[in-house]
């Protein structure tokens, strides 16, 4: 696995957009507000073309005009990092113009986003065997104040920390809008753990101390299965060469509904992406996650996870659902519970 240096002091944050760009309202007034804070850290920036468009179908741009771009500011030497400007829905059509043979051939650099952004986040380390950072894209660091969360992301991105904590409270609706573009996470609800172990649930204070590591691997689920089959899909590839390590797999989704959770972990056990598996870290469901036709988000996951024989703990801080741990794609993650509480540790090995 291939790790980039860290975003050093008083370095260049490059900015892409292929997915969502930052075109208008409270996305570009946020987007602007954290160019401005990185601006006053002492960081210099380098913004890609598309960052403030707004012409294409679900990204910024048309799919090559995206692909180049983000060709052109992973391979640049004139930044030391690349977050993206925000996620989407058809960044997928962008990768026939991703130039992945030059990527894996080149100096690795963080590329950081999350939902749509799986699509780089996870072909990085699968194609390219090239580590990245499922977090939060550009405009979430324009929010006053930061959340840990953010803070945490950056300290990642810099190299200043590793291990990631759950946080107390999640943001069950956002206030940020129009009116209100730089609100924080509005964070009211308690997070409680569930975690199926030895053929048990246990919940929050409940869950017995339990540690379990693997290598990183997965993202937003909706993108995972459309990645699934194609010939961007070197999963099989990933997870044999990583065997030794087995994988810890986190996942979370957006616009699937249980059924459609529950019929990605079946796609996904039958295309033989859990065959190395050594635990799963599930985050809460987004948009229509509750209980439908007598299935609820748990089980939808359990269907398939509790047949592996690995600790499987649900509703932790990733994905939509904010707050969201940081994780790096590709690294080795140690995971330490015990009760409510979870620490994620990244080893660079």
């Amino acid at each position: 696995m291939r790790y980039a240096e860290f975003l050093p002091e008083g370095g260049t944050i490059g900015l892409a957009a292929p997915s969502f760009g930052c075109s208008e309202g409270a996305y570009r007034t946020a987007f602007d507000n954290a160019l401005q804070k990185w601006e006053k850290m002492g960081f210099s920036l380098d913004l890609g073309p598309n960052c403030y468009a707004g012409e294409g179908i679900g990204i910024s741009n048309t799919p090559q005009a995206c692909g180049e771009e983000l060709t052109r500011y992973y391979l640049s030497e004139q930044n030391n990092c690349l977050i993206s400007c925000g996620g989407g829905e058809l960044m997928c059509e962008i990768l026939d113009y991703v130039d992945f043979e030059r990527i894996r051939n080149a100096a690795p650099k963080w590329f950081m986003g999350f939902s749509d952004n799986t699509n780089m986040t996870y072909l990085l380390a699968t194609l390219c065997d090239t580590a990245s950072i499922y977090g939060p894209c550009a405009p979430s660091f324009g929010m006053e104040p930061w959340h840990p969360s953010i803070r945490d992301a950056m300290q990642l991105l810099m190299g200043k920390k590793f291990t990631m904590h759950g946080y107390p409270k999640w943001e069950a609706e956002s206030v940020k809008g129009e009116e209100n573009p730089l609100a924080p996470y509005h964070v009211t609800e308690k997070r409680v753990l569930r975690c199926f172990l030895d053929g048990k649930i246990y919940d929050g204070e409940e869950i017995p101390p339990t540690v379990f590591q693997g290598r990183l691997l997965g993202g937003c689920m909706d993108c995972l299965v459309n990645l699934l089959g194609t010939n961007f899909d070197r999963t099989g590839h990933f997870i044999d060469k990583y065997r030794k390590d087995g994988i810890l797999w986190f996942l979370e989704s957006c616009d699937l509904n249980v059924f459609g959770i529950r019929r990605a972990m079946w796609q996904m056990e039958h295309a033989g992406w859990f065959r190395h598996v050594k635990g799963f870290l599930i985050g809460r469901p987004g948009c229509f996650g509750q209980e439908f036709l007598g299935l609820d988000a748990y089980q939808a996951i359990l269907a398939v996870a509790a047949a592996k024989g690995v600790p499987v703990l649900m509703d932790v801080d990733l994905g939509h659902l904010k707050p969201m741990m940081p994780l790096i794609v590709g690294s080795l993650g140690k995971v330490t519970v015990k009760g409510n509480e979870i620490a994620v540790k990244m080893q660079l090995k």
